[in-house]
């Protein structure tokens, strides 16, 4: 069962994940979270930088969709100035969401890849739908409550992990 939280790869952050790598491991296509995932969880917009790598992964013909556990307006006014479909108010890690964003993309499981900041949520529901799973440091150094309660599991979690030789990252 603890496998369903191993992520495939760790990440520093989204930055770190280029078109190049993910085309080198036949990705086509992104499901990635929002909130603390590509920006701070209370930034209503997206950052220059983060607008680039958008461009980026754009040009480079990979396809992205939003999947957020946040509400409509939340996710609606961060997504639709940047023309990237979304999916609110998604219950992860339930694979609904996860599997509605592979039709609306047109791609296999195989060809995409879910990026998130949360064992919680991104990581086991991106795992337990079939996809490739990509955990990164989330961007903020806060969380809402709930969040704030994932951490302390999700940090027991990575801490046993460790204890295995299963990861070899740093927090």
């Amino acid at each position: 069962m603890l496998k369903h939280f191993l992520p495939d790869q760790h990440a520093k952050s989204i930055f770190e994940i280029t078109p190049e790598s993910l085309k080198e491991n036949g990705v086509k296509g992104i499901i990635t979270d929002l909130d603390n995932t590509l920006v701070e969880w209370d930034r209503p917009h997206a950052t220059p930088r983060l607008i680039k790598w958008f461009e980026e992964m754009k040009n480079s013909n990979v396809k992205i969709t939003i999947v957020s556990n946040n509400n409509e307006s939340r996710v609606k006014s961060f997504s639709e100035p940047l023309n990237i479909p979304f999916i609110s108010v998604a219950r992860k890690p339930l694979g609904r969401a996860f599997n509605k964003a592979l039709h609306e993309m047109g791609l296999r499981k195989e060809e995409t890849v879910v990026i998130g900041d949360q064992l919680l949520t991104d990581v086991l529901g991106g795992n337990r739908s079939g996809f490739r799973t990509i955990l990164v440091v989330p961007v903020a150094q806060t969380d809402g409550l709930i969040t704030r309660f994932n951490r302390k599991v999700e940090r027991r979690i990575l801490n046993w992990f460790r204890k295995k030789g299963m990861i070899q990252w740093e927090d």
